[in-house]
């Protein structure tokens, strides 16, 4: 058949190319010591980034939730799935907020992806302007797209092209959109001079804080309160099922643009609720970031990043600066990275060699994730393993 036969081939491409994906099953709950395929693994992989998707009170709270809700929504939330346990949980997330957004309220999604295409459709249209980060997740790419608004690239984390292009801009509507923390280098961006940008452009500033939210701040409350930030020009979007360890995820902003969300975002409108099971654990996972053991597991978080950082003895590879518990070991070329992988792999450590188009071509990497699930032991055999393997290759 013609039609497969050119699937089949552009497989064979991506084989050769070294950029073909497989899945992995995991046999147990996500952590750090995993049955992957029938093997015991350390895994240096998930974005559960303070251990709480296998937390006992929060799965407990997952198993109430469905004893209270049951098992799905059954529609979507504009018709009849809005539950008790949404509505609680946006209260709860805008409360967060609050801080840091004028008239703070938050709307929940049942994944990040959704959220960001949302948000862009939504609030930008043909007349419209968007300024995107070169790095920014695909999600944010593809909401640009689906605007079809006007779309500028800036450099990563050049601020100075990005006040140029604003200045030439004559859109009556602006966004400039990034990243809050990049998934695959795991720097942050700068966010206070591209608010003084928003600001002065009559711009908003759309963040996708997927990699902060629950990691940074006293309170974890994401890259918004990791540099202080206040104004009505911010648009949030944080995901729940990372450093929250659950799922979906929030928009917070001015209760204005959350009341336009609600009306004219389609990925919002037409899609079935995710279970409310789901939201009435993440109250549970949100007092835990709130509290004192959120703040233990933020601190030994950041002891697991520095031994890594200090023990790390590597040549040839770049180990990425990152302040985050996104690692990135930069090899380069595609097969040096699947190389890479798998020896780990046979030494019982699972770390994903990521590659084009996820990266720039030329910068196949190792991402190491690091959780407060994880030991210092943990990180040790991670280190060791690594600085044996760079010598040998």
């Amino acid at each position: 058949m013609q039609l497969l036969d050119s699937l089949e081939q552009g497989l064979q491409a991506l084989d050769a190319q070294h950029l073909r994906r497989r899945r992995r099953t995991a046999d147990t709950p996500c952590a750090p010591h995993v049955q992957v395929d029938g093997r015991a693994m350390l895994a240096f992989c998930s974005n559960d980034y303070l251990g709480l998707a296998a937390h006992p009170a929060v799965t407990a709270a997952f198993a109430e939730g469905v004893a209270r809700y049951g098992a799905g929504s059954g529609a979507s939330h504009l018709i009849s799935g809005h539950a008790r346990a949404h509505a609680q949980l946006e209260e709860r997330l805008a409360a967060i907020m609050a801080p840091h957004l004028e008239q703070a309220r938050a709307l929940y999604f049942c994944t990040g992806y959704m959220a960001n295409l949302a948000v862009l459709s939504a609030l930008a249209g043909k007349d419209a302007a968007i300024f995107s980060e070169a790095l920014n997740h695909a999600s944010l790419i593809d909401g640009a797209r689906l605007a079809r608004a006007e779309v500028h690239v800036y450099p990563h984390g050049d601020t100075g092209v990005l006040a140029e292009q604003l200045a030439a801009c004559r859109a009556s509507t602006k966004l400039i959109v990034t990243d809050g923390v990049f998934s695959m280098d795991g720097d942050i961006a700068p966010l206070r001079e591209l608010l003084a940008l928003a600001e002065r452009h009559g711009a908003w500033l759309v963040v996708d804080d997927a990699h902060g939210f629950g990691v940074l701040g006293d309170q974890g409350h994401g890259v918004l309160e990791h540099f202080g930030l206040r104004s009505p020009h911010l648009v949030l979007m944080g995901t729940l099922g990372k450093a929250a360890g659950v799922g979906g995820a929030f928009v917070a902003a001015h209760a204005t643009v959350i009341e336009w969300l609600v009306n004219r975002a389609r990925p919002y409108i037409f899609t079935t609720a995710a279970a409310p099971a789901q939201a009435h654990a993440l109250l549970t996972s949100l007092d835990i970031i709130e509290g004192d053991e959120g703040r233990s597991r933020r601190t030994h978080l950041q002891a697991l990043i520095a031994q890594l950082k200090d023990d790390l003895r590597l040549r040839g590879w770049q180990h990425m600066a990152s302040p985050t518990a996104i690692q990135p070991i930069v090899l380069g070329a595609n097969e040096h990275a699947l190389r890479a992988a798998a020896a780990l792999d046979a030494a019982g450590l699972w770390v994903p060699a990521i590659r084009p188009p996820t990266v720039p071509a030329g910068t196949a990497r190792l991402r190491v994730t690091l959780s407060a699930a994880h030991t210092a032991d943990d990180v040790g055999r991670l280190v060791q393993t690594l600085n044996q393997l760079n010598a040998e290759i």
